[in-house]
């Protein structure tokens, strides 16, 4: 399944694609589809696998991209807006979906092969691309550092027109 967004990811073996993606267009293959690893994840730490609960997931991995609550809740009628906003919470915690703020305030999700990033995204086609840098990150630290501050975590999202839309 292809999915915009999640270009450039590392190379690193994760609990949603397995071993190492050879074509970052692609955020998920595998033997597992993201719904049950991520129904085997949320049972692992005490959530039961409810029939609302998968079509949540379901929803999610049939999604063509980055999606809104709204783009699932239209895709699961049945399921009420409640259990849509718990599950995403969820998963964002189990590292399973990313959320990334829009310039204009609106909130985009989409699968994460986990671990810490940030996002470039596109302000002409809307398209995430994940990217990690350990020299932005320790400055980040150092900046926070320097004026007292304890830092817990933090987002960076750049925003500008990638490859295809330039």
């Amino acid at each position: 399944m292809r999915r915009r967004g999640l270009v450039g990811i590392g190379a690193e073996a994760s609990p949603i694609s397995g071993p190492a993606n050879p074509d970052p267009g692609v955020c998920y293959h595998g033997a597992m589809a993201f719904a049950e690893v991520a129904s085997r994840r949320l049972g692992t730490i005490g959530f039961r696998s409810t029939a609302p609960r998968r079509a949540v997931l379901h929803a999610i991995q049939d999604s063509p991209g980055p999606f809104t609550v709204e783009d699932l809740l239209s895709g699961t009628p049945s399921v009420g807006r409640a259990t849509v906003f718990r599950t995403i919470k969820l998963l964002q915690e189990l590292d399973l979906v990313c959320r990334v703020p829009l310039e204009d305030g609106s909130v985009r999700y989409q699968l994460s092969d986990g671990g810490h990033h940030h996002h470039l995204v596109c302000r002409n086609c809307g398209s995430f691309t994940e990217f990690s840098d350990l020299e932005i990150d320790a400055h980040i630290q150092e900046q926070a550092s320097n004026h007292g501050f304890a830092l817990q975590s933090h987002s960076l999202e750049l925003y500008g027109l990638c490859r295809e839309c330039q």
